[in-house]
Formats: C-alpha cells, sequence, structure tokens
C-alpha cells in the first residue's frame, strides 16, 4: 500500500469561545478518511492537542490504524494549551483546574457536537492525555462520569491530590483505563518539584484496582517523552475503538 495514504489529512482548526476561561480556545479537528457528515464517529479528546498531532502523530497512527487493521475511524479533537498556564489548568490544586475542567465539560462538548457528527454516549467519547494531561483527563471522567468513562493515560502525574481524589470513590467499575508508565521516570523534574512517576502511577493503579476500575496498565523501559509515548498511543486507541 503506497504509505501516502497514511499522511493525507483533513483537519479543520476552530476557536471555541469560552465564558470559564474568558477566552477562545484554539481547538484542531481531524476529520478521517472517507468522512461523512450523515454517518456518526467516535471521538478522541486529547489535552495538549497540538503535541498530540505534532509530537504523537496521533493522526497518521488513525490512518494507519483504519488501513491495515480495519479500526473504525474516529474524529480526533485536539484542545491546545498555552504552556505558561498549562499547570494551573491540568493540576487538580491549579488555580484555573475548575474553570478549564468545566470548559471542557460544558463549552467544548457542545460546540463539538453542533457541528461535527460525533457520538455523545460515555461510551463512545474517549479522553487522552500525556503527564499533566493524563492527569486532567483522569479527574474529568471522575467529576463527569455522565459524559466520559474512557481514559488513555501516558505518564499521567498521579501525585497525592489524584490519589486522594480517587480514593473518595467506592465503585469505579464504570471506568476504562489504559495506563502506560516508564520504567525511567523515577526522577520526572516538572514545575511542581521531582517525582518519582513510576511509583506514583503503580499506587494509583493499586487504588484503582481496589475499586474494580476496568484497567489496561502497562510498564515498559522509556523515559517521560513522546519518543517513548508515541510509540504506544496506537496500542492505546485499538482497546477503545472497533
Amino acid at each position: 500500500m503506497d504509505d501516502t495514504i497514511y499522511y493525507k489529512r483533513t483537519i479543520v482548526k476552530e476557536l471555541v469561545p469560552s465564558v470559564s476561561l474568558g477566552e477562545e480556545r484554539p481547538v484542531r479537528v481531524f476529520l478521517p478518511p472517507g468522512y461523512q457528515e450523515l454517518l456518526t464517529y467516535p471521538v478522541i479528546y486529547c489535552q495538549d492537542g497540538e503535541q498530540f498531532f505534532n509530537f504523537g502523530r496521533i493522526v497518521t497512527h488513525m490512518n494507519r490504524l483504519i488501513f491495515d487493521e480495519g479500526v473504525e475511524p474516529a474524529i480526533i479533537v485536539g484542545v491546545d494549551v498555552n504552556t505558561a498556564v498549562r499547570t494551573s489548568e491540568y493540576a487538580p490544586e491549579g488555580e484555573r483546574f475548575e474553570a478549564y475542567t468545566h470548559f471542557f465539560a460544558r463549552e467544548l462538548l457542545p460546540f463539538i457536537e453542533s457541528k461535527y457528527p460525533v457520538r455523545t454516549t460515555p461510551a463512545e467519547r474517549i479522553l487522552a492525555g500525556d503527564s499533566l494531561g493524563g492527569t486532567v483527563s483522569l479527574h474529568l471522567a471522575l467529576d463527569y462520569r455522565s459524559l466520559f468513562c474512557n481514559v488513555i493515560s501516558l505518564s499521567g502525574a498521579f501525585l497525592r491530590e489524584s490519589r486522594e481524589r480517587i480514593e473518595r470513590e467506592i465503585d469505579l467499575s464504570w471506568l476504562r483505563l489504559y495506563m502506560l508508565i516508564g520504567l525511567d521516570e523515577q526522577e520526572v523534574v516538572t514545575e511542581r518539584g521531582t517525582f518519582d512517576f513510576l511509583e506514583a502511577n503503580r499506587s494509583a493503579k493499586k487504588l484503582l484496582e481496589e475499586r474494580s476500575c476496568r484497567m489496561t496498565y502497562e510498564e515498559k523501559p522509556g523515559k517521560h517523552l513522546w519518543g517513548f509515548w508515541q510509540n504506544e498511543l496506537p496500542a492505546a486507541m485499538k482497546l477503545f475503538l472497533k
């Protein structure tokens, strides 16, 4: 098969108005090969949208899965973030966290669903994020469970606040989670300090399992980098797409 088909893409750039954030938030929307407005599609919502598209190569992965493995086409929505305020939006103790999660659930979803034929059941929505993007994705699922039940976490920053949030739950059997963590992520330098992400993910895994979360958990040699996550993303996507 000619490789060029993997790299053809239709990406629409949108500005989503947000009262919660007091601004318009740029998003990029990938429409899969053969896209038709008369059909409906599962949808992947990515934190760090620009990075998922550029460094995660999620569009190329989606095309390969469609053409090579017969995976059902999905629309992909990448939500951009300003790196200067990323931690305050994605970290649960961040000053913009509540505004961002409210924007995501109550402003972004209606905007996308009014313009694109995405499916609107929790089972057909997938949240994806790396590092703190994995954190905010899990919190979105926990806080808006009527909207989300599928999460892809690439080296999620499941630090104390997130583990305490999981501990407040009793039954997480409704939640499907893919967790990837690198064996070389024991000293990850962040804005909030240096943390052992491997141990944090192991601790979060235990808490989630105790609450019957349906989980695929993988530890592999890898650092806290897109070079690691990019290669594991297709398998994660396949778990949630028919």
